[in-house]
């Protein structure tokens, strides 16, 4: 435990790339495979579920410190997180071991995890007992150390390095390459140290049937750069004599060089049929095979050997629906009869990654389209087909197309360089993604709770509301979009303005206007607006609007009649 948490404590006192690799690295380079593989799953959050929750944790920490409950209750409104407020008041109460459980800081982290803290789930129907290995292991432990578990045991453990950092450091200590790194690390990891000295093997080879492969990912369009590149294009393609006679109204031909599709409104996927199984993955490495029992049969129809990527929708038959029918279909263990006929879902496969057992991620778009259609050609289903590329020549009717992408149901256009292959992660300048310009609604904001971690002193989670008649109306919480300054300014007037306090939120008088952007709106009959929003966030602080001009309910319900 001890050497984990000097680990953390070094990536989490610096904003600096090349400190927190370099800190990494060190610990992969000294650590044994059995700890360093369970850092590995901590690190890239596949914490276990919740063994015991904060407030479990507070009231022990109440019954063994002469610490009222209202100074806890003050100290978290600063500090912002239950386990680091315990941490820091355990530094000034002392503690006697109870030798409950044995464990100290000297216990490697293997030892923690897979035997110390497995403990507490049978412990649960003893309270008492449960309570006195908590505190021994307390007692046992630096504040540092008593923070790290404290996170670990309610399932929230986070640190402030990406996967991205976490594959770089490994692949430094042990000359790999990133990307086989990043392959291997798909799916399921297995916190075993055989596990891990496969994962830097240098001649291991990938073989589980159900691994995934790393996702490819968009960036954001440069408009300008964009347009850069398909005129250098353009112009390579002329003769030197018409090169001269270039001009922005001469068409730039983005056929010959770049797909364009849909960028549609669903969950990115990749369904795998390998070993006569078939899995279901998702971008954030779920295993949601459960979810789309419709997938297994159209799955084992592809030969073996079969790796798509693309979009899970529901569907209507001839376009997808809103996002708030495929909502329905997620995190659930068993789909019935009924919520698969009210919620039909399909497969918009827009590229092959493996065909015939053979990973072709190397070869271009263009072979890998070709080679996709040809499958799904040869092995129809109702619930797979391929997406179709729109017709564009020039930038003109890419804008076109996307002016009309809400029509489609998509949230947008993506724009493929033919000869890309397909990379690992978010490379620029092969994959773009151009979105439609959000939907907008002018709210008011009427409640306001402290962020956590940071911002824990700060205000800055907001809920905003509509009118209705000559009533505020709630209708969505919203906690970007605004910077520093506007945001320590905002927390001044909200502690000056607060009417009412419950619990943590504060009620603030009605007098500021935000304008709130989201990507879509449903109904919803959890909402008391009776509509719910994806993705908001504050566009800017209308200051210029007074209160009684910010927009209506009757506005956000038009704007979903016109989602048709």
């Amino acid at each position: 435990m001890r050497e984990f948490t000097k680990l953390f404590q070094a990536i989490d006192a610096t904003t600096s790339t090349l400190e927190k690799v370099s800190a990494l690295q060190m610990y992969f380079r000294r650590e044994q495979p059995a700890n360093a593989v369970w850092a590995l799953y901590l690190l890239l959050g596949k914490t276990r579920k919740r063994l015991i929750t904060s407030r479990m944790l507070r009231e022990i920490f109440l019954q063994v410190s002469d610490i009222p409950e209202w100074l806890f209750e003050e100290s978290y409104a600063h500090v912002g997180d239950s386990a680091e407020t315990i941490a820091l008041l355990l530094r000034d109460t002392p503690i006697a071991p109870t030798g409950a459980s044995g464990a100290n800081s000297n216990t490697p982290l293997h030892v923690w995890m897979e035997e110390i803290i497995p403990q507490v789930k049978p412990l649960k129907a003893d309270q008492n007992q449960l309570k006195n290995w908590v505190i021994d292991w307390w007692a046992n432990l630096s504040e540092s150390e008593i923070f790290v578990l404290n996170k670990v045991l309610t399932g929230a453990f986070r640190v402030g390095v990406s996967t991205k950092l976490v594959i770089k450091a490994l692949a430094a200590e042990y000359g790999l390459s990133e990307a086989v790194l990043a392959h291997r690390l798909m799916g399921e990891i297995e916190p075993t140290a055989s596990f891990y000295e496969a994962l830097v093997h240098p001649d291991e080879a990938d073989s589980r049937p159900s691994q995934p492969y790393p996702f490819f990912l968009a960036s954001p369009i440069d408009v300008e750069k964009f347009e850069a590149v398909l005129a250098s294009e353009l112009a390579d393609s002329l003769t030197d004599d018409l090169t001269d006679d270039l001009t922005d109204n001469r068409p730039h031909h983005l056929a010959a060089n770049w797909q364009v599709e849909w960028k549609w409104d669903g969950i990115r996927a990749q369904l795998i049929h390998r070993a006569d199984q078939v899995f279901v993955w998702s971008r954030g490495e779920d295993l949601i095979t459960p979810q789309f029992p419709e997938f297994e049969a159209a799955l084992r129809a592809l030969p073996v050997g079969t790796v798509l990527d693309g979009e899970i929708v529901c569907w209507d038959g001839k376009r997808p629906l809103d996002f708030n029918y495929l909502q329905k279909r997620l995190g659930r263990k068993q789909v019935s009869k009924k919520l698969m006929a009210n919620n039909p879902v399909h497969f918009l496969a827009y590229d092959l990654l493996e065909i015939a057992e053979v990973d072709i991620r190397a070869r271009a778009l263009s072979e890998r389209r070709q080679a996709l259609t040809q499958l799904i050609d040869a092995y129809p289903h109702e619930y797979i087909s391929y997406a179709q590329p729109l017709l564009v020549e020039t930038f003109a009717d890419v804008e076109k197309w996307r002016s009309h992408s809400r029509e489609y149901g998509a949230e947008g256009l993506m724009l493929k360089a033919l000869n890309s292959p397909y990379l690992v992660g978010r490379k620029r300048g092969y994959w773009w993604k151009h979105k439609v310009e959000p939907m907008t609604l002018d709210a008011v904001l009427i409640y306001a709770q402290a962020g956590s971690g940071k911002r824990a002193n700060l205000f800055t989670d907001y809920t905003f509301a509509l009118w209705q008649g000559e009533t505020l109306v709630p209708f969505t919480k919203a906690y970007s979009g605004l910077d520093n300054a506007e945001i320590e300014r905002l927390d001044r007037w909200i502690r000056r303005h607060t009417q009412e306090k419950f619990g943590p939120v504060r009620s603030v008088e009605p007098m500021h206007v935000f304008e709130i952007g989201f990507e879509g709106i449903a109904e919803s009959k959890r909402h008391k607006s009776g509509i719910a929003v994806r993705f908001p966030r504050i566009l800017r602080w209308r200051t210029d609007k007074p209160v009684a001009e910010a927009d209506t309910l009757e506005s956000a319900l038009a704007l979903l009649a016109s989602m048709g």
